[in-house]
Formats: structure tokens, C-alpha cells, sequence
């Protein structure tokens, strides 16, 4: 794996273990949609991974990262459709989507 590709591939690590840590271990879904600093910080953040997940798939496209092509859509739909992006679309991510892409990328990086 190149040297680049494991550099984005960190920087989606970090910003999943950001995103963990801007929320408390019990996830309240009431408290995070009265947290604007934080809903910002976590979508921020989420773009980071969609723009590291894009300059994956550019540089080498035959690159398997699970639903790599949502994830970037995600990015773009935050940044370029913001007033559409949803806290319930946020909330989602965080508690279904993360976990799973934390581990997939934790083993791509241990590979």
C-alpha cells in the first residue's frame, strides 16, 4: 500500500476516534441535537473521511472501502447541500455507519 494512501487512511481514523470523543459513551440523541458546536465538529469531521475516501478511490480505484461511493456522497451533500443534511442523517452515521468503518480501516492499516 502507498505511502498516501495510508496517510488518508489515518486521517479517517482520526477523525472517526474525533468524532467518538465529542460524544459521551452513553449516545443521547436529544442532547447532541441541542449541541450545535458539536453537530458541526462531527460533520466536519465527516467530510475529512469523505475527502480522504475520495482521494483513495482517485488515486487507486480498484481500492475496496465499503460503500466508498456513499461516503463521498455524504461529504458532498454536507458541504455543497448543507440546509439538507439532517441531524437524524448525522445521528445515523455516527451510531450505525462509524463503527463499522472504524474496523474496516483499522484492519486496512494493520494490513
Amino acid at each position: 500500500m502507498e505511502d498516501e494512501i495510508k496517510t488518508w487512511l489515518s486521517d479517517i481514523k482520526q477523525a472517526i476516534v474525533e468524532i467518538n470523543s465529542f460524544l459521551p459513551v452513553k449516545r443521547n440523541y436529544l442532547s447532541f441535537q441541542k449541541d450545535l458546536k458539536t453537530k458541526r465538529a462531527i460533520e466536519r469531521n465527516i467530510e475529512i473521511i469523505g475527502e480522504a475516501v475520495n482521494r483513495i478511490i482517485k488515486k487507486e480505484p480498484g481500492f475496496e472501502i465499503t460503500n466508498a461511493r456513499r461516503i463521498i456522497d455524504t461529504r458532498n451533500r454536507i458541504i455543497h447541500g448543507y440546509n439538507s443534511v439532517s441531524d437524524d442523517i448525522i445521528w445515523s452515521i455516527v451510531v450505525i455507519e462509524l463503527p463499522g468503518l472504524e474496523n474496516e480501516i483499522d484492519n486496512l492499516l494493520r494490513d
